[in-house]
């Protein structure tokens, strides 16, 4: 795996690393270094090479860097000029957006050159204003939210694209349902075609399709529909050449659409939020008796549980969860 080198002037590297462990998970061979202001060049240029020694993979080393020309950008040049290592590459401009998508890419890349050529435009990509009028004319625009139409538009319906049924590459439960941690992590594990939000709540609420479009990785079609409308899609042999995310805000709204044909063989639990009458079952689920009633009925289904929030997590084991859920609201 590519080793990556945070470099910037004070804090900042320490604390986007911290940031981007909230939203990818922790990660091996990512190293911060620090340039604080009792440091000189060359305090900087040793701090980077003890950094580099401690990487499992010291042939692939990508340098993000806050700052162009700046102390830690030059000593990481001189670094470069030095070593003449054939993939150790930098790119300046470090911001969250681009080390996510560092994370992300180099899930799939054998060397930093890989990695940076693709989180160049996703970093660039990840710069944008509110209000949208005050947004350049040519900067990229929102993924639209409106439910999804058959793929090109003019397909006739009957019309069998694919195998006619559509692939659900991931599908997941998730109360804040497209944020940090999907819209990045999973995202870039799946490479879905299409984000299909599916909530009867959300579909009909423009303050929160419009912040989920907000939320859309570049690239990714992003869409809000009513459970009725995904059950729709599931059975339109249009869609069999589409690769699905799907997200749910309860188990209950992915019951209905799994009883409604949408052919999930597999859920991740990423969140289900803590209220009045639920227990706590680990940090990010929490659960009320028709929730573990729900799952229940879900896996009488055949369907199969992943249970994490970003896919660094270790996989926890449903059935125990579920033992544990039970024991707690028996003894509430």
């Amino acid at each position: 795996m590519v080793s990556i080198v945070l470099a910037s002037h004070g804090a900042f590297a320490e604390g986007i690393k911290e940031s981007g462990s909230m939203i990818f998970g922790p990660q091996k061979d990512v190293a911060a270094v620090v340039l604080t202001p009792d440091m000189g060049p060359d305090d900087m240029h040793q701090k980077l090479l003890d950094a580099i020694a401690t990487f499992d993979d010291q042939e692939h080393v990508l340098f993000l860097v806050d700052l162009w020309g700046g102390t830690p950008f030059n000593q990481v040049s001189r670094i470069l000029g030095e070593e003449n290592k054939p993939d150790w590459v930098a790119v300046t401009g470090l911001s969250l957006p681009m080390l996510v998508s560092a994370y992300g890419a180099r899930m799939g890349a054998d060397t930093a050159t890989a990695v940076a050529t693709e989180i160049y435009s996703e970093a660039k990509d990840g710069i944008k204003i509110k209000p949208e009028s005050l947004q350049p004319a040519d900067a990229p625009a929102a993924a639209a939210a409106a439910a999804p139409s058959a793929p090109t538009g003019t397909i006739p319906p009957g019309t069998v694209l694919g195998d006619g049924h559509i692939k659900i590459a991931f599908a997941r439960v998730d109360t804040r349902l497209l944020h940090g941690q999907v819209a990045t992590t999973w995202t870039k594990q799946v490479s879905p075609d299409r984000i299909i939000v599916c909530s009867d709540a959300v579909s009909h609420d423009e303050l929160r399709k419009t912040m989920i479009v907000q939320a859309a990785p570049p690239g990714v079609k992003v869409h809000v529909v009513p459970l009725s409308k995904i059950i729709e899609v599931a059975h339109d042999v249009r869609f069999g050449a589409t690769k699905a995310m799907l997200l749910f805000e309860t188990p209950q709204d992915a019951l209905r659409a799994i009883e409604g044909g949408v052919p999930i063989k597999e859920l991740n639990l990423g969140s289900m939020a803590h209220s009045e009458g639920k227990v706590v079952v680990t940090q990010a689920l929490a659960m009320d008796q028709n929730d573990v009633d729900t799952l229940e009925k879900i896996k009488s289904h055949g369907v199969t549980f992943d249970v994490r929030k970003v896919p660094a997590d270790k996989a926890e084991n449903f059935d125990e969860l579920m033992k544990k859920a039970k024991a707690e609201l028996a003894a509430k």
